[in-house]
Order: C-alpha cells, then structure tokens, then sequence
C-alpha cells in the first residue's frame, strides 16, 4: 500500500489518473498531450503508476494503452476511510434515535 500512497503523493501522478477517469485506454501520447512536462517524463510516471497497480497495460498491436486500475484506490478507501464512516453512520443512527424519542414519548402519551 507505501507504492499507491507514494504513486498519489505526486499531483502529475494525480492528473494522469484523473485523464484515464475520464477517458480510459489512453497511449503515451495521448497522455502527454497538453501536459507541460516532456514525453519521457510522463512515460515514468506511469511506470511508478504501474508498479503501484494503479494503472495496467494493454498491448494493442504496437500501441501500450493504459487503463486505470481502481482496485488499490478501493483497498484505501476501505483500510482507511471506512473505520470513519462507520462511526460517522453510528453517530448519525444514535442521533436520529434520540431525535425521535422524544417525539415517540409525546404520541404515546396522547394515544393514553
């Protein structure tokens, strides 16, 4: 998981993934096109994001096209931020119920 937090670490990293959100099984080139760093820089880039699983390879005749690969990001979520949204969603649920039940009391003291 220290290679998918290394591989987020860095917001060109970031923006490639963000470019294989929104259209998958891009090349290298489309990749670098319009992006301020050279070509050979994007192309490490994406190894780094190939080693940390986050992006995979398709070979189609001579052409690579990179997909995102959304299995790590999902590991994290969970791992990391699903702890918290449990006990968000407990704290809600214990809310609500205590919201309620004074309103609960009152009703069963009018049907009285």
């Amino acid at each position: 998981m220290s290679d998918v937090f290394a591989a987020l670490a860095d917001s060109t990293r970031r923006a490639l993934l963000d470019r294989l959100f929104v259209k998958n099984g891009q090349s290298l080139s489309d990749l670098h096109h319009g992006m301020a760093i050279s070509r050979q820089a994007v192309a490490k880039h994406l190894q780094i994001l190939e080693t940390a699983n986050l992006v995979s390879i398709h070979w189609q005749g001579r052409e690579k096209l990179h997909y995102l690969n959304p299995v790590p990001l999902g590991d994290i979520v969970h791992r990391w931020l699903g702890k918290f949204e449990d006990a968000r969603i407990e704290a809600l649920t214990e809310f609500k119920e205590q919201i309620e039940k004074p309103q609960n009391q009152k009703e069963e003291k009018r049907r009285a």
